[in-house]
């Protein structure tokens, strides 16, 4: 059974950063593509980045260049680096892996930007 684990969340001041983690329970070729989303109070889940299987990176919108995925394949995991954040970028950060149409999701890590 595939498992998506998100960690690294947490309480951070304006502009500080965080560097989330994504771990899958299988070989991480496994998946067509593995990304981040995000989902803020009272809004959609909206996509941040994706890393295809060949390694390939695709950003959503620029965020300024803040946000950085890069995945290290010999630990199955897949990260994503926040740097100068803001209070809205508060939201739970989601994972999600997929295999052909299929996707499975993490259970999420609250991120909250103080101001």
């Amino acid at each position: 059974q595939v498992q998506v684990v998100e960690s690294g969340g947490g309480l951070v001041q304006t502009g500080g950063s965080l560097r989330l983690s994504c771990t899958v329970s299988v070989n991480i070729f496994e998946f067509n593509a593995i990304g981040w989303y995000r989902q803020a109070p009272g809004r959609q889940r909206e996509a941040i980045a994706d890393v295809n299987l060949s390694g390939r990176i695709n950003y959503a919108d620029s965020r300024e260049g803040r946000f950085i995925i890069s995945r290290d394949t010999t630990k199955n995991t897949v990260y994503l680096q926040m740097n100068s954040l803001k209070p809205e970028d508060t939201a739970v950060y989601y994972c999600k892996a997929s295999v052909l149409s299929r996707g499975y999701w993490g259970q999420g890590t609250q991120v909250t930007v103080s101001s």
